[in-house]
């Protein structure tokens, strides 16, 4: 079932990788602009002023980028982290810089992701494997995701860093495997991924202190296990931040600052709060927010019907009860599993407050960043169909859930054919 899953999101990844406008994935042509700029100046870019234009990308999204139009000059990802980029340089050279090829390593990229959901919650319910499975599925098939994951961008490598840790850390709680090597590496590159994955620092200190404190374990293990997680992580990710350091400034480590000097006239929140108030801000947040989760395309240009976002509604509520619902169970998992849940929940709740930090200073009602998040939401989602899946008959249970997610995939097909392809194509 994973293998008809993983072969599922490959066919209509590629399908969206394919038919999707050029640059008609949010801040695809800054992305695409990283990597060629590291390959002509043969160095890491460097964000500067003037590498943002509001006018021209206002521009340019609204007429959807035309030919006539520059993009090249589009650099505000210049800040970003470098491992995503360097990955991709070559089949940029390779290709001569064809944008189909770059997105389709994404979709690949995206591959890995659901292969490792799978196996971080097949650790967790060994016996309960169609749980994996529907949480591979929801995430593979979530249009707004499958979009994202067929783009030229380092937001599918942050969330392939995320799973590594999570499966990884799910070793490390469930059997007790010495796992704070490995998972320092993967720290480390998740530093040089993207900064949504950096609250894995704490869901990797939360599992270490869970450890500590289940297993009854003394001081000198804690401060052992510190220093396995965080040596490797500092010595893989040091290099770059004493590089931003030298460049940005030393209390600007992250070219945060130089993002919030760079980006002028993006919409801030304060702004908005002026305008809208508390509630009107709030309810634009949530609105957006949930629309732009499962599918707000293109620039946030590209709205679904309003049946559409009612169905999703809908399912999501019951999804809701359905958690709730099997929540008594909870007091009958074993002390690993409950374990392992508590790190999957400081995992999805450390990913909300950072999209609410952001939100703080800039209007970025976007769903995408909540993906990160998506192992453990995917893993809600599967126990609430199991949940409802009790009132059916045992025979017709599997059937219907297999047809939830075929109906979902079509779903995708949707999107792209009766919503992406034509409000964007030229």
């Amino acid at each position: 079932m994973l293998g008809l899953v993983v072969v599922a999101y490959l066919l209509l990844g590629g399908l969206y990788a394919i038919h999707t406008p050029p640059w008609q994935v949010p801040d695809e042509p800054a992305h695409y602009n990283y990597i060629h700029g590291m390959l002509e100046r043969r160095r890491l870019p460097v964000l500067e002023v003037g590498d943002y234009d509001q006018d021209l990308l206002g521009q340019l999204t609204s007429e959807r980028f035309p030919p006539e139009l520059p993009t090249h000059t589009l650099e505000y990802e210049d800040h970003q982290p470098p491992l995503y980029y360097m990955l991709a340089a070559p089949l940029f050279w390779l290709s001569g810089g064809n944008v189909l090829v770059l997105r389709l390593f994404s979709v690949g990229l995206g591959a890995g992701i659901l292969i490792l959901a799978y196996r971080t919650i097949r650790i967790l319910f060994p016996a309960r494997p169609y749980l994996a499975v529907s949480t591979a599925a929801l995430i593979a098939f979530i249009p707004q995701h499958l979009a994202m994951m067929a783009g030229v961008n380092n937001d599918v490598l942050g969330e392939l860093m995320v799973a590594a840790i999570l499966c990884t850390l799910m070793d490390y709680i469930v059997h007790h495997r010495d796992r704070a090597w490995w998972v320092g590496i993967l720290l480390g590159l998740a530093l040089l991924t993207k900064t949504t994955a950096y609250p894995m620092i704490g869901v990797a200190v939360c599992a270490v202190l869970i450890r500590w404190y289940r297993d009854r374990l003394g001081w000198r293990w804690i401060a052992r296990q510190a220093v396995w997680f965080l040596g490797p992580a500092l010595m893989v990710s040091a290099p770059w931040f004493a590089r931003n350091g030298l460049v940005y400034g030393w209390t600007d480590p992250f070219g945060l600052g130089r993002h919030t000097q760079v980006v002028e006239g993006q919409p801030r929140s304060s702004e908005w709060l002026a305008n809208y108030g508390w509630l009107g801000l709030t309810q634009r947040l949530v609105r957006t927010t949930f629309r732009s989760f499962w599918g707000q395309f293109g620039w946030m240009g590209v709205v679904l019907p309003v049946w559409a976002y009612r169905m999703l509604g809908v399912t999501s509520a019951l999804w809701g009860v359905g958690f709730i619902w099997w929540l008594p169970d909870f007091r009958r998992l074993t002390a690993p599993q409950k374990a392992g849940l508590a790190v999957l929940a400081v995992s999805a709740l450390l990913t909300v407050l950072a999209f609410l930090w952001y939100n703080l200073t800039f209007v970025q009602h976007q769903g995408r960043y909540l993906f990160p998040a998506l192992i453990p939401v995917g893993l809600v989602i599967a126990l609430s169909i199991e949940t409802w899946g009790k009132l059916l008959p045992v025979p017709a249970r599997a059937p219907v859930t297999i047809a939830l997610f075929v109906g979902l995939a079509a779903f995708d097909v949707y999107c792209l054919f009766r919503a992406i392809v034509p409000a964007l194509a030229r």
